[in-house]
């Protein structure tokens, strides 16, 4: 099975998301740090806002953020907001078929199971669990405007002392 290249901009964009669930970031900061086309972005967004993961703030001081705690959003439901076919073969599809086998063939059974395996291994993750090596991730990504390099700083110093408490 192979996601397409929109899921994995939407799988990015939501663990990014998750890093600091409550702040608002625009779509180009996301598009800066990754290196990827801010109008792909705004596409998936878009279709991330209208399946309730994300929420889109207007205004000056406008951009997305998690709609719910990443540790409530498991990565099944981020990957079919994003992707609309998970047939691995034709004849998945009851509308659009052609084998001639279809009807005694083995090979669906055996990959409608691991489908479901696929699936099942998919929802005992959460975007929380992706991103909880956040400053491996954080440095791993291309260098952020000042003003967030100064707050991610803070807060990996809180989280620290917070920690020695």
């Amino acid at each position: 099975m192979k996601l397409t290249h929109y899921s994995d901009l939407g799988m990015r964009l939501l663990m990014y998301l998750a890093l600091d669930k409550d702040r608002v970031v625009t779509i180009q900061e996301v598009s800066d740090r990754f290196a990827i086309s801010k109008n792909h972005l705004v596409k998936i967004s878009h279709q991330l806002t209208k399946s309730g993961l994300i929420e889109s703030i207007r205004g000056r001081n406008g951009g997305v953020r998690l709609a719910r705690a990443p540790e409530d959003i498991n990565v099944e439901e981020a990957l079919h907001a994003t992707e609309d076919n998970f047939d691995l073969v034709e004849c998945f599809s009851p509308d659009n078929h052609r084998c001639v086998i279809s009807d005694v063939c083995k090979l669906s059974g055996v990959l409608d199971k691991a489908s479901a395996a696929f699936f099942a291994v998919l929802r005992e993750f959460s975007l929380a669990d992706l991103v909880n090596n956040a400053q491996a991730i954080e440095n791993a990504l291309l260098p952020a405007p000042k003003e967030i390099q100064i707050m991610f700083q803070q807060r990996s110093k809180m989280a620290a002392k917070n920690k020695v408490s």
